[in-house]
């Protein structure tokens, strides 16, 4: 491991310097990869150990035609190196339980039994081990229970890895069955191109992901963007100005800062007059939604939002439910500008 200091907390991490690709291939040349799932996480990680010359099949319903036919698109030989999630389970020596976080509480009662003493089952997401009381995922003693969790969509760890850049990932051992669990994990993390991997636990990775996708990855910055953006077109200004002062410029620009050098140096490099107004606002936003992330987190760590979650997602119209929210978003004024806007750029027309 590799010891660094973040702004004064030392942090031990995993860097592919130390763990190599070649180590990873050594740890799990025995090893059978079993992807459970072919539908967000799936495809992004079966391909990256593909690549990296891992052992690997997916197991996916023939019955989820859509997600059977990108398997059988993208290289998976049905009776090879595609099967139904039963038979696939009982091939492999490490399980990557990948299909959604309702679906894993449906195919678990079946799922389980494939399960041989010396397995390991693998997640993405702390969420059906931690709140096991509700989705009833309880592993069997003899097994591994493991998790890498990239930091980002399956689509971003697919992207990142033909790049050559690798996405960060953190990873946590629940359950070391046959005393090699850790490096089982690191390997896999490695070979799926994670940048580097940081310790964690499954409470605590759930936590942090439940709290980030509802708060600044997407609910609270979609909800700032649309309170923008109605403020600047109730005071008369243009769906075209109230869109790029709100989405455009973050996007193409600001956001791009952030990530090359830090939001100090984004802040640094901008006129003095928005930085002024940056670090005049920046606390009154902060005090303003501090209050709102306290109760996010507590109505994660208490297991609401698992249940509401689990509830919704069970509905037999849960689709149907899903596409009519979704579309509200699609039609709505600000994302209409949008797509109107992103055709403008230089590069679509």
């Amino acid at each position: 491991m590799t010891l660094l200091n973040f702004g004064g907390v030392e942090e031990n991490v995993v860097t592919s310097d130390e763990f190599s690709m070649e180590k990873a291939r050594e740890v799990l040349k025995d090893e059978v990869v079993c992807i459970i799932g072919y539908g967000v996480q799936g495809p992004a990680q079966a391909k990256n150990l593909r690549d990296n010359g891992i052992n690997v099949i997916v197991g996916q319903s023939p019955d989820f035609k859509r997600e059977w036919d990108k398997a059988v698109d993208d290289g998976w030989v049905p009776g090879e190196t595609l099967f139904p999630i039963e038979e696939a389970a009982k091939k492999g020596t490490v399980i990557q339980y990948l299909v959604s976080d309702a679906g894993q509480k449906a195919v678990w009662p079946s799922l389980k039994p494939c399960l041989d003493k010396g397995d390991a089952l693998y997640f993405s997401h702390g969420f059906s081990i931690v709140y096991k009381d509700q989705t009833g995922v309880i592993p069997p003693e003899d097994v591994d229970v493991i998790l890498v969790a990239p930091k980002g969509s399956g689509t971003s760890v697919r992207a990142n890895f033909l790049a050559g850049s690798g996405i960060n990932s953190s990873y946590a051992v629940f359950q070391d069955a046959t005393g090699k669990a850790e490096e089982r994990t690191i390997a896999l993390g490695i070979a799926i191109g994670s940048g580097y991997l940081f310790p964690t636990t499954f409470e605590k990775e759930v936590f942090s992901d439940l709290t980030g996708e509802r708060g600044v990855l997407m609910g609270a910055l979609a909800g700032v963007m649309e309170a923008q953006y109605d403020t600047l077109r109730e005071n008369g200004h243009s769906p075209s100005e109230a869109f790029n002062e709100t989405v455009e410029e973050l996007t193409q620009s600001l956001i791009r800062l952030v990530d090359e050098n830090g939001m100090d140096w984004m802040y640094a490099n901008c006129s003095t007059t928005a930085q002024r107004g940056a670090l005049d606002w920046r606390p009154k936003f902060k005090e303003a939604t501090l209050p709102v992330f306290k109760e996010l987190y507590e109505s994660v760590t208490s297991g609401r939002e698992t249940a509401i979650t689990l509830e919704a997602n069970s509905r037999p119209d849960y689709q149907e439910k899903l596409t009519e929210e979704l579309k509200t978003i699609h039609e709505s004024e600000m994302w209409s500008t949008g797509r109107t806007v992103r055709k403008l750029r230089p590069s679509n027309r």
